[in-house]
């Protein structure tokens, strides 16, 4: 009779993990597989990794001894946050080899200055808790993002996440003025400086921020925090087209400067496909219109005032031709409802089935022409394609998706146009002189295809500071960088 025994583990991963189990508390080194596999898969499912360990440090010298340990034991580390991500930066590989640190809990806020109106917090506090402490102390931390319940401030500084605030506060890179991070050497960067001017040598914040912990581990950062705004007053403006809205966007800000918070863009099909797999999100207008916008002004003086300004705006608007129909908020609840149909658009798509996604960033004035080009090269590239462009036009970021022709499988779709619309759309982004990620980093989704489109400079810029920092590549190897 034949008896199985489990497969050895290498010499170095024990000896690893078993310095883990002592650095950290063995409760805190999950290696089950009911344990790890929560942390295994990436949010959309793309991709599914192996660990020989998901390792849960409390603080920043927890981490700092893990990575210490890594380098001993020569063992690739995965920094991981809320696991929110859309490109596949914080799933490992499937060789079992690497080991994932998961920072949920370094949850503590370390301290809030409002009179610097800064806020210190470690990495694996969720983003809608850093809303909240703000709100608490009076002041406004303004990075919203579909996943604010889920994501952590670490997972945002990792991607330099964006949001719907951009236009006005900046993405996270503009949000952060310090950070700690675990060098891949084991060593404790203190950063953690809330100073706005600092010109004592190199910006070593910068380098981490949208690295996605390929040259580092972020453990604590030091925000921005801001007025709470007296008033927010929002709209929805139907338009004819993409051109339209640009010079309505150039309109409002003439008019609101930086009251204008909010300016997203929703074409025809985006807003249908909500209505039909979320009957109770209302379409407020009587009749489809190509494109609808939903601007936003945060007002510190009074509603009144935001609103007055809001009008003037409209009034404009009309004048010049630009707005077809539009309807502003009355109250809080209209207000959430006006958001929740932007919101839901990506629930809707999912509904719809699988489709080919782009998180693009585009020159402001390019966008329009981008549109035009772009629809016209896949409507005959895929007869019957239907397009689902929204985002945040006031940043230039527009998330450029392609549903499957009605009635067509939605796998059969992706096996057989993926490859071939992302090579389209990508090629008219770098022709518009845009990126093709704005806001979800590169991950190990798209590290081959940034590479296409990055000079041999930039590309041998980037190696050379990745291998100068991570001689052994050790720090999440594999993502943004090949």
């Amino acid at each position: 009779m034949s008896t199985s025994t489990a497969p050895a583990i290498p010499t170095a991963q024990a000896a690893f993990l078993t310095a883990c189990r002592e650095a950290i508390g063995s409760a805190h080194v999950l290696t089950n597989p009911s344990d790890t596999a929560p942390y295994l898969t990436d949010q959309r499912r793309r991709y599914t990794g192996a660990a020989c360990a998901v390792l849960c440090p409390a603080t920043s010298d927890e981490v700092a001894r893990i990575v210490q340990q890594a380098v001993q034991h020569r063992i690739a580390l995965v920094p991981q946050g809320g696991n929110t991500g859309l490109a596949g930066g914080a799933t490992p590989d499937t060789s079992g080899q690497q080991a994932l640190v998961s920072l949920r809990r370094l949850n503590r806020v370390r301290s809030i200055d409002p009179h610097n109106n800064t806020i210190t917090l470690e990495a694996g506090v969720l983003l809608a808790q850093v809303q909240a402490q703000a709100h608490a102390a009076g002041r406004l931390f303004p990075l919203s993002l579909a996943a604010e319940g889920s994501c952590t401030i670490g997972g945002n500084l990792a991607t330099n996440a964006g949001g719907t605030g951009v236009l006005r506060y900046g993405n996270t890179r503009e949000l952060c003025l310090g950070l700690e991070v675990i060098t891949p050497q084991g060593e404790c960067w203190d950063g953690l400086r809330g100073l706005r001017k600092d010109n004592t040598g190199y910006d070593l914040r910068d380098l981490f921020i949208g690295a996605e912990g390929t040259l580092g581990i972020i453990t604590a950062a030091v925000m921005k925090l801001h007025p709470q705004p007296a008033a927010r007053i929002t709209a929805l403006a139907a338009l004819a087209s993409p051109h339209a809205a640009l010079e309505f966007l150039a309109l409002a800000q003439r008019h609101a400067g930086p009251l204008l918070t909010g300016f997203e863009l929703m074409s025809d099909f985006c807003v249908r496909l909500v209505g039909q797999h979320f009957s109770q999100m209302r379409y407020p207008f009587a009749q489809p219109h190509a494109q609808t916008v939903l601007l936003e002004l945060s007002d510190n003086e009074s509603e009144a005032h935001g609103r007055a300004l809001l009008e003037r705006l409209m009034h404009a608007a009309f004048d010049q031709a630009l707005v077809e129909d539009a309807v502003v908020a009355s109250n809080l609840r209209q207000t959430a409802e006006f958001w929740a149909l932007r919101e839901h658009i990506p629930l809707a798509q999912a509904q719809e089935g699988l489709n080919i996604k782009h998180d693009i960033a585009l020159p402001i004035s390019s966008i329009g022409h981008f549109i035009d080009a772009t629809d016209a090269a896949i409507a005959r590239a895929v007869p019957g394609a239907r397009m689902v462009t929204f985002g945040h036009l006031g940043d230039g970021n527009l998330h450029y998706n392609v549903q499957a022709p009605v009635g067509v499988d939605a796998r059969q779709f992706l096996a057989q146009h993926q490859a071939g619309v992302n090579r389209l759309v990508h090629d008219s982004v770098h022709q518009h002189h845009g990126s093709i990620s704005a806001e979800h980093g590169l991950g190990q989704l798209k590290v081959a295809e940034a590479a296409r489109y990055k000079s041999a400079t930039e590309l041998h810029l980037m190696r050379t500071l990745k291998h100068a920092l991570d001689p052994l590549n050790l720090m999440n190897p594999g993502k943004v960088i090949g």
